[in-house]
């Protein structure tokens, strides 16, 4: 897949070890949050708790109900029942500035470059247009700034996606499959790019299919089956191990089964 000449981020910093009690308020916050449409019940009673300076996979099948936690997350749907904060913050507009996303694929202006889709957005935030080259190249579009969006290819795409995420310099990040349409390369310097804002402090949400990034990239996870997390807590507790293949088969298990287990 053709994409712009990319530069590697950084090397990924080391996981950080979890002690909850040392830890600022979490960054992310569903307290029993409950959805229904219609008669299909997708979010039953919810809780999620995500921290500062861990990434956070949340995993699912398909229909678990990942998109609509993520859609309440930020405001764009009100659940029937329970709460979200932000950093220990009742959901609000203004809490909201402290969120970046890409979910829902790319929220592009095709017919704009790269660059005037960053100026866009920078103008309804407020932010300076000085981030834009950075931003680019920090996503591995340099070079490719003055390129119509829509001729990207899917993995361009989706760097421009995270860059729209990432420009109001973000304390809680949210970013559901951000490794759809990547090539190996992009790959690796998006999982380097998580550990490195982890690192910074920030707040890290992310779903994905791909077990073994998540067995890679994350710190933490939630497993959400039937409405609810029948599992939260660390990936090692989980899996007992970052393997990949030991990753999916505790994972299959527990959306079988019916009983929750949270993580000391």
């Amino acid at each position: 897949m053709a994409h712009a000449p990319s530069t590697p981020l950084s090397t990924a910093p080391p996981r950080r070890p979890c002690d909850p009690a040392a830890l600022p308020p979490p960054g992310l916050r569903l307290i029993g949050v409950s959805k229904s449409f219609g008669r299909q019940q997708v979010l039953d009673g919810l809780t999620l708790t995500a921290r500062p300076g861990r990434v956070y996979g949340l995993l699912g099948l398909n229909g678990a109900g990942k998109s609509t936690a993520f859609n309440i997350a930020l405001g764009l749907l009100r659940p029937d029942a329970g709460a979200v904060e932000i950093q220990g913050s009742p959901l609000t507009r203004r809490s909201l500035r402290r969120v970046g996303a890409a979910i829902n694929g790319p929220a592009l202006f095709p017919q704009l470059s790269a660059h005037r889709n960053l100026l866009v957005h920078c103008r309804l935030t407020g932010v300076s247009p000085a981030v834009i080259d950075p931003l680019l190249e920090r996503v591995g579009l340099q070079g490719a700034g003055r390129k119509r969006a829509g001729a990207f290819s899917t993995g361009m795409k989706a760097r421009l996606s995270l860059a729209m995420a990432l420009l109001t310099d973000p304390q809680v990040l949210i970013l559901d499959e951000p490794q759809n349409g990547l090539d190996p390369r992009g790959i690796v310097e998006l999982r380097d790019l998580m550990r490195t804002l982890a690192a910074q402090g920030r707040t890290l949400v992310v779903s994905s299919h791909q077990l073994g990034e998540i067995a890679q990239m994350c710190d933490d996870l939630g497993v959400l089956a039937s409405g609810s997390l029948v599992y939260e807590g660390p990936l090692e507790s989980f899996a007992g191990t970052h393997d990949p293949q030991a990753l999916e088969a505790a994972f299959l298990a527990a959306v079988g089964a019916g009983s929750t287990a949270v993580a000391p």
